[in-house]
């Protein structure tokens, strides 16, 4: 019995798994047909089949970079309702999602109560800054704090600060909810402090500016340190109104 010679798309699809280009693999035929039928140059066929590797590629590190960003849920700009806060600058808002700031370097804060929407715009703009192609972070600052006290005592502080050194945006939640011990709060200045004029920072908290001691054990030298690396190059955003959490109870 004699055995068959391989085919040439046989062959074409070894070598394509071993270089690991899985659309080409899956979409050669079906786009080779459509080049023929349609009469497409040499140079066209090749173009569609990069072009589709390319974009898949894309697809797959935009999703690496959501997931490492560490979002608790996914939000979107199109699913906030600005007619529910009292007071808001939407189009401060809408211009921090152009993402000139983190170009820029600089920070973005929100202040204002609970359930006004905070955290999803800072979620959404970490969002966007994934699928813009920047690499971000989102913990809340208690998250941050608690696991760079954990790294110090165990001697690997160095490399949990790079963790949020080192991303294009880093997204600070919930500043001021829980306070903050001297250690906490010298372990945090070390983020701001490495961070400031090399990468952007969007920061969540329901204190204002002049409240701020009151989060950082009452400590003025080290707010005062912290408050001038933050606010230096930012926008900052005031947020009024009611908990949208209880627009049940709060309508009759």
């Amino acid at each position: 019995m004699n055995r068959k010679d391989p085919k040439p798309s046989d062959d074409l699809r070894r070598q394509l798994q071993l270089l690991k280009l899985p659309f080409l693999l899956e979409h050669f035929e079906e786009l080779a047909g459509k080049a023929a039928a349609d009469q497409w140059s040499h140079v066209e066929f090749l173009a569609r089949l990069i072009e589709g590797e390319a974009n898949l590629r894309q697809d797959r590190a935009c999703q690496r970079r959501i997931k490492d960003a560490r979002f608790p849920v996914l939000k979107t700009l199109e699913q906030f309702e600005f007619t529910w806060p009292t007071k808001i600058n939407r189009p401060a808002i809408q211009n921090l999602f152009r993402l000139k700031f983190i170009e820029d370097k600089a920070n973005a804060i929100l202040i204002g109560g609970v359930g006004l929407g905070k955290t999803h715009l800072a979620t959404a703009l970490g969002l966007a800054a994934c699928y813009a192609g920047i690499r971000v972070r989102f913990a809340t600052a208690i998250d941050i704090i608690n696991g760079l006290s954990a790294a110090q005592n165990a001697g690997r502080l160095a490399k949990e600060l790079r963790n949020y050194t080192r991303p294009g945006l880093l997204v600070v939640d919930e500043l001021g909810y829980l306070p903050i011990d001297k250690r906490g709060a010298d372990l945090l200045f070390q983020i701001i402090s490495g961070r400031y004029e090399r990468g952007s920072i969007v920061l969540t908290t329901n204190k204002v500016y002049k409240h701020w001691p009151s989060i950082f054990n009452n400590d003025s030298t080290l707010t005062s340190a912290i408050l001038d690396r933050v606010l230096h190059h930012a926008e900052t955003v005031i947020i009024e109104g009611k908990s949208y959490r209880m627009k049940d109870r709060i309508e009759p």
